[in-house]
């Protein structure tokens, strides 16, 4: 087999590897009312859902790099498969919903294992501008998890069940593993580095961190914020949190190196990935909901209602991606977020019943509109902002702010919406996540400087920075 033919190779294999984990994260939305029919539970219910997966996709998602270092890419990648496909059968099993959140925290964990490795994979085995079209591929791919996931979820919700939405993960996961085998009779080494630390007191910090207080958000509701059970979980998260923040300034192989904010771009460009993140969650979120519990539309409906979001997501990130190689990012930054912003406000507009063509296709379409503006260049900034030699580590650590902060905002999301969901209690997250948006762009337009780099080098970025699109 000659290089191109393994090169292409390998290439499948990052793209099959990383599509399921973006798949599941944009098909599972549409399902959330069925399963809450049919395994019990309110608003909680569908929160956990969703943040059992991000809870350790965030929390271990730095941790993988760490490993794929140590152990190899493809050891990884494999073990992250196969993490990911046993959970998956589990959750489409699972008799009860808290063996389905079980379940769906053990997913995180493969999906943590997959994507940085993945990437990792293709950064070693192309160079130059082989590496940036992989890359290119590898996004363009992905992308597509997040145009067919939702309608292909909602039909599958439809007419074979919710339990269906995670069978389908065995197939891609099955093909990869073959493929995996072929990469292993090639010789392709596993690109492991030698002396490697694995900072395991800071990664059971951080996951400490963000679990006591995201179950405090999430169960408040339902016992009191003065409940032992929230209170000490609340309390017990955050000395955790503030721990591993120190840790990382004393330990010699840091999760999350604090030295990389000390570049402006990079400090503002986390803390914009904060708003905004947190806003396309909670966003997205309330109306896949809302659409089927409160509008009335089936599953497939509500899937279909959100595509034009995609198609203007994947059509035009690379020309804005382009545009701010070229002008800097920082306008780009500012009028994207204020865009997505405007659509939630004309949200606001939403009545019962619902008349769709006229109160919410409007504001989707800004939405979509406006994450074309800001996701491209919000990565470039980040990454841009950082050395070459750090480039990995820059993209994992805004990787995981963007997965903590959607945690958080759908943690969030029930004491917003008040326990139960109805037109009123849309307008209050629409209204939330308008003012996240708006937030992050004012952010960008007060803290963001245009970069002084070549045109070629803004050219290269714009590959990843499109990987930046809202994902697992």
């Amino acid at each position: 087999m000659d290089e191109r033919m393994r090169q292409r190779l390998v290439l499948w294999v990052a793209v099959l590897a990383s599509f399921v984990s973006f798949l599941d994260g944009s098909i599972v939305n549409v399902a959330l009312p069925s399963i809450a029919a049919d395994l019990g539970g309110s608003i909680e219910t569908q929160q956990w859902v969703i943040d059992a997966y991000l809870l350790t996709l965030g929390s271990f998602i730095l941790l993988a790099g760490s490993l794929s270092d140590a152990f190899g890419r493809i050891r990884i990648l494999r073990l992250g498969l196969v993490i990911f496909g046993i959970a998956s059968v589990a959750c489409a099993l699972a008799p009860t919903a808290i063996v389905l959140i079980g379940s769906r925290a053990v997913q995180g964990v493969g999906a943590a294992l997959l994507v940085p490795s993945s990437l990792a994979l293709i950064t070693a085995t192309f160079q130059g501008q082989a590496r940036s079209k992989a890359i290119g591929t590898w996004t363009a791919w992905t992308g597509v998890a997040f145009v067919v996931g939702p309608p292909l979820g909602g039909l599958l919700v439809d007419t074979v069940g919710w339990r269906s939405i995670f069978m389908l993960n065995v197939l891609p996961i099955a093909l990869t593993l073959v493929l995996l085998v072929r990469l292993a009779r090639l010789g392709i080494p596993e690109h492991a580095v030698a002396g490697v630390r694995i900072d395991v007191f800071g990664a059971v910090l951080a996951s400490l961190g963000l679990a006591g207080p995201v179950f405090a958000l999430i169960e408040h509701g339902r016992l009191g914020w003065d409940d032992p059970l929230v209170l000490i979980p609340l309390v017990g998260g955050l000395i955790c949190f503030a721990t591993f923040l120190w840790w990382q300034t004393r330990s010699r192989h840091p999760l999350m190196p604090l030295s990389l904010f000390r570049a402006r771009n990079f400090a503002v460009g986390n803390i914009a990935t904060a708003a905004v993140y947190a806003a396309l969650s909670l966003g997205q979120f309330v109306i896949a909901v809302y659409l089927q519990e409160v509008a009335g539309f089936s599953a497939t409906a509500a899937g279909l209602a959100t595509i034009p979001l995609s198609i203007l997501s994947i059509s035009l990130s690379t020309l804005f991606g382009s545009l701010a190689g070229r002008y800097g990012p920082r306008r780009f930054m500012t009028i994207g977020p204020l865009t997505m912003g405007a659509g939630f406000l004309l949200m606001l507009t939403v009545t019962d019943p619902l008349e769709f063509w006229l109160q919410m296709m409007p504001g989707i379409l800004l939405f979509g509109l406006g994450l074309s503006i800001t996701v491209a260049p919000l990565t470039s900034a980040i990454l841009g902002a950082v050395s070459t030699a750090q480039s990995g580590i820059g993209s994992a650590v805004n990787n995981a702010v963007s997965r903590v902060a959607g945690l958080v905002a759908i943690a969030c999301a029930g004491a917003i919406i008040g326990g139960t969901l109805d037109t009123d209690a849309f307008h209050r997250v629409a209204l939330v996540t308008a003012v996240l948006f708006i937030a992050g762009g004012l952010v960008s337009f007060a803290g963001i400087r245009t970069p002084k780099a070549t045109p070629d080098a803004a050219a290269d970025a714009a590959p990843d920075a499109a990987a930046g699109t809202p994902a697992a």
